[in-house]
């Protein structure tokens, strides 16, 4: 059986190469690139993201990431976000009183933590669901994070027969979204590629699911 190609997608962000190590490392095949064929084509595209989330999504623009991310979804192809990867995701961030505009994949706005003591950085526990296919065979391990801002409710209501998101809860100073499963789109706040063994079984389960 052939491994899974899986693209990161390159368009400036930083951390990307420990991302392409972690993806070869549980089987796939990587290409760092934001080449559209090479975008749509890939069984899984991974969207890194550090920094502000401003910045990410001006880089973003710049390779017209979120078109390449609407298509990709639309036919029903794989994306994992990770990080400000994930953020960006949501309707809206606020950071440092700077509001900036999303991807709007999910409603909701990302803003800071409620916590004594930002960033929140190192390893936490998570709460995900029980049907969680990221989460099989991990749901109490810990992973790492480093972030002051994340999204703190779950705003997307889906009318039945559509199956309900999946979404995975964490805590600092109050609840936050940890990692969200939706079809074809997923996504996690910590970094898996920095996360042990624990991280690895979690993009291993995700090339399962491509």
């Amino acid at each position: 059986m052939s491994s899974p190609r899986v693209v990161v997608l390159d368009y400036g962000s930083g951390n990307v190469h420990s991302a392409v190590k972690a993806l070869e490392k549980v089987g796939a095949t990587v290409e760092l690139t934001a080449d559209r064929r090479a975008v749509a084509e890939a069984d899984g595209l991974f969207v890194p993201g550090v920094g502000a989330f401003d910045a990410v999504m001006r880089a973003l623009e710049t390779v017209r990431g979120g078109d390449l991310i609407d298509k990709r979804l639309a036919g029903g192809r794989a994306v994992l976000g990770v990080c400000v990867g994930m953020q960006v995701l949501f309707g809206r961030g606020v950071e440092r009183g700077v509001d900036t505009e999303g991807l709007g994949e999910w409603p909701g706005t990302v803003d800071e933590l409620r916590a004594d003591v930002l960033p929140h950085m190192g390893w936490n526990t998570l709460t995900p669901p029980n049907e969680s296919r990221l989460f099989a065979g991990i749901a109490d391990e810990r992973f790492y994070f480093v972030h002051s801002n994340a999204a703190q409710t779950w705003e997307l209501e889906v009318q039945h027969p559509l199956p309900a998101p999946l979404v995975t809860w964490a805590d600092h100073g109050g609840g936050f979204i940890a990692a969200v499963e939706n079809g074809p789109l997923a996504a996690t706040q910590f970094h898996p590629e920095k996360s042990g063994d624990a991280g690895l079984q979690l993009l291993s389960n995700w090339l399962r699911t491509l």
